[in-house]
């Protein structure tokens, strides 16, 4: 199947760049935008399967693009697209902000092509957040951020099993869905219907949103086994 890509960036140059990247046989740039709500009218109107969003934009940057595409995606407009964030800096305030708005992770605008389009291959199975790397420094940093307004209630997290415990516990650690069933002993079929109940009894939408969570709600803390 072919992955269909929205290319945000207030930079002409930078777009054109990632967008003869992408191009490939299996990867199709739809469009570019050049700030945030170009981003969300071409999102809507061409529903593509990834977006790769700028964090900094006049106009409307890319936290509230994120939010605004998200929130507002029709409800006969199929699934939801799957956003990038793309930032000069290895970690900062509006790298957490888009995470929260519901964005599937993050690339330095320095990425090497090749993991760009692993990158956004990978976004658009949904299977996998970031580098375990990345992950380690995302919820490093995350710990020293001060605690959102909302967040998952106690009953929420009571509703899910032990094993969907486990599953949410791991993939907190930046774990890929291949590494979680060896670890657990089971198939990534299995995983993947875990991690769907999961985040559909919390009410998130990326596997970036239930890293947040594992760290908000005590299931792992900073410098805990495996993270």
């Amino acid at each position: 199947m072919t992955t269909r890509v929205l290319v945000v960036d207030d930079q002409e140059l930078v777009r054109a760049g990632f967008s003869a990247l992408l191009r490939n046989d299996d990867i199709e740039v739809v469009a570019e935008a050049g700030n945030g709500q170009e981003a969300v009218e071409l999102a809507h109107r061409l529903r593509p399967d990834v977006v790769l969003m700028d964090v900094r934009m006049p106009v409307m940057d890319g936290i509230e693009a994120t939010r605004a595409i998200l929130a507002d995606w029709p409800a006969d407009g199929g699934e939801r697209p799957r956003i990038m964030m793309l930032t000069t800096f290895d970690l900062d305030d509006y790298v957490f902000a888009a995470l929260r708005a519901g964005a599937a992770g993050f690339l330095l605008k320095d990425t090497r092509p090749v993991e760009l389009l692993d990158a956004v291959r990978v976004i658009a199975r949904g299977e996998a957040l970031l580098s375990p790397g990345i992950t380690r420094k995302l919820i490093a940093e995350f710990a020293r951020q001060p605690a959102p307004s909302a967040r998952p209630s106690g009953r929420q997290l009571a509703e899910l099993t032990e094993r969907e415990v486990d599953v949410l516990r791991l993939v907190g650690t930046g774990r890929s869905n291949q590494e979680i069933a060896a670890e657990l002993f089971v198939s990534e079929a299995t995983v993947k219907t875990h991690l769907g109940r999961v985040m559909a009894k919390l009410h998130l939408s990326s596997r970036a949103q239930a890293v947040v969570v594992a760290y908000e709600s005590g299931l792992l803390r900073p410098g805990s086994a495996g993270a």
